[in-house]
This record gives structure tokens, C-alpha cells and sequence, in this order.
């Protein structure tokens, strides 16, 4: 009977979890127990922070328009709601972009907002 060689599909399988630890302290990068707990953590860490990216994101706009807003004596909530009213229809990122890079084209939406 022929002799058959194994391994090459688990070698290959480590290998690869080994270059993804590249970087890593220690143990974790070189030592295969490890670095699986290690990738395990590391890749749940950065599922759940590209979620929680863009509520950090959303929040940030918050701040520079409800910043911007305070120029023209309006709280941030009220300049919301009177966007709504006025039916106008921009996002938060913009609105923040709107504020940061172009004041004059904002303060003709804050007063929008206001009358």
C-alpha cells in the first residue's frame, strides 16, 4: 500500500492564521494556540467596531452642526426639528460638512430653519 503523507491542508491552514498575527506581542504571533485566540479576539473586536464606527461617526456630526448652530442662538434640537418642518432634507454629514467647509451656504439653511 502506498504511503500517504499528511498535514499539507493543516500546515497550510496555521500558516495562514500565523500571517495574519503578524505584528502581534509575544506569544501571538508565533505560537499557533495562541495566535488563534488572539486572531479570534482581534477579528470579533473589529466586527463590532466597524459597527460602532459609524454611530461614533453620527455623533460627531451632532457636535460640529449643534457647535455651529450655537453661532446663530439655536440649540441643536430645534434647528433639527425645524429642518423637518421646512421639509429639508439633508443628512447629518452633510449638514457637518456644510458647517466645517462652506459657513455662508449654512447660516441660508440656519435661517431657513429658523423662519
Amino acid at each position: 500500500m502506498v504511503r500517504v503523507k499528511r498535514g499539507t491542508i493543516a500546515h497550510k491552514r496555521r500558516k495562514h492564521l500565523l500571517e495574519n498575527t503578524k505584528g502581534f506581542k509575544w506569544g501571538r504571533k508565533s505560537k499557533f494556540a495562541q495566535a488563534k485566540q488572539a486572531m479570534q479576539k482581534a477579528w470579533t473586536y473589529a466586527y463590532r467596531d466597524r459597527k460602532k464606527n459609524k454611530s461614533n461617526r453620527r455623533a460627531l456630526w451632532q457636535i460640529n452642526i449643534n457647535a455651529a448652530v450655537r453661532h446663530f442662538d439655536l440649540s441643536y434640537s430645534k434647528f433639527i426639528a425645524g429642518l423637518k418642518k421646512n421639509n429639508i432634507e439633508l443628512d447629518r454629514k452633510v449638514l457637518a460638512q456644510l458647517a466645517q467647509d462652506k459657513p455662508e451656504v449654512f447660516e441660508k439653511i440656519v435661517e431657513k430653519a429658523k423662519g
